[in-house]
């Protein structure tokens, strides 16, 4: 029989919180485990976070539950293995998802390790997701579902993980940690990246990468330059005002919607919003992975978190594994995940190729 000790990933946030809550009411011991990267106050790391404030936060909240909590900094391991990795994807010219990578080299392992080291049965976190029977769903909040994220998380993580929070809508958390008396129950959430917020994603490549000029590409004609491609993704409307700089001929299309179709070394291929060769027919996995038993029928991919679920099949050919849309997908955008859902189950997934 497994003992009722749980690490509990936290931040200052509310979605923790209540999930702190809730399992105190299941009779589980908590220890909170926050995850710093700006433990010393002078970190370098561009982030949007107050990592003060949500320490603070975190304290409030632990103090009125009377659970402990253990800092761990993760700066330093963070900044190489996710940043440096998002950003060489960027020069590569994908379009990465650190959020993904965040939760499968970060998050979950650090909150394993510290089960292991303190002798408890399991780990947890806030996020809107459920795990029965061993099986990864969907939140049932489909406005805040995070179950996309943890595509790349492995299995032993999940198995041992509860997700308290993922019966709940974000307003049922809000409203109970109301009536609990939590400070930080109408606290505004978390956005953009895995532990630096909504930052300007675009300064921070030019300041790991620079610039490079390049040419956009219209209809096989040269309409004018950019400074990289890495700061652009597929699918983006391109303008002036995004960094592009159009020529006489690029000038007589801006008042098009002109979207990025491609990109080849450091060249932009654009094309009209809606043309048909901005449509993906079928991608290619990277790296494809199920999450508990295979199932290959009636599946339906997500390409972006919250998006549409796409129909279509799962094609091999050549020993690469595809996925074949129903219809025409623009804005497909490689390095991305591909997630495989069935009836609100997470089956499986992989990294978006289109070649």
């Amino acid at each position: 029989m497994e003992n009722k000790k749980v690490i509990l990933g936290m931040s200052g946030g509310v979605d923790s919180s209540v999930a702190a809550y809730l399992l105190q009411r299941e009779g589980w011991e908590v220890v909170g485990f926050f995850m710093n990267c700006n433990v010393s106050g002078k970190s370098k790391l561009r982030s949007a976070i107050d990592w003060r404030r949500e320490e603070r936060d975190l304290k409030r909240i632990c103090s009125k539950l009377g659970i402990k909590y253990v800092v761990a900094d993760c700066e330093i391991g963070y900044d190489k293995k996710v940043i440096g990795k998002m950003v060489e994807d960027y020069r590569r010219g994908l379009t990465p998802n650190p959020d993904t990578l965040c939760n499968k080299i970060g998050k979950f392992p650090k909150m394993f390790e510290l089960m292991k080291k303190l002798g408890a049965s399991r780990i947890a976190t806030g996020h809107y997701a459920r795990m029965k029977g061993g099986k990864l769903y969907s939140g049932k909040d489909k406005t805040r579902d995070q179950s996309y994220f943890l595509i790349d998380v492995d299995k032993k993580y999940l198995d041992k993980c509860l997700f308290p929070v993922g019966e709940m809508t974000k307003n049922e958390v809000r409203g109970l940690a109301k009536r609990l008396g939590f400070r930080n129950w109408n606290k505004k959430g978390s956005r953009g990246i895995c532990y630096l917020g909504k930052i300007d994603v675009k300064g921070l490549i030019r300041e790991r990468l620079g610039e490079k000029e390049g040419e956009i590409i219209f209809d096989g004609e040269v309409i004018g330059t950019h400074r990289g491609q890495w700061f652009f993704t597929i699918g983006e409307k391109i303008g002036e005002s995004k960094g592009a700089r159009l020529n006489n001929l690029g000038r007589k299309y801006s008042g098009k919607r002109l979207i990025v179709g491609k990109k080849r070394g450091n060249r932009i291929y654009v094309f009209v919003d809606g043309d048909s060769r901005l449509m993906a027919r079928k991608v290619w996995i990277k790296g494809f992975h199920w999450i508990g038993s295979p199932l290959r029928s009636g599946l339906k991919a997500r390409i972006r978190h919250l998006g549409e679920l796409y129909g279509g099949k799962l094609v091999k050919r050549g020993g690469r594994l595809g996925w074949e849309f129903s219809h025409g997908v623009q804005g497909v955008a490689p390095g991305q995940s591909i997630v495989f859902y069935s009836k609100g189950r997470v089956v499986g997934g992989g990294e978006i190729r289109l070649r």
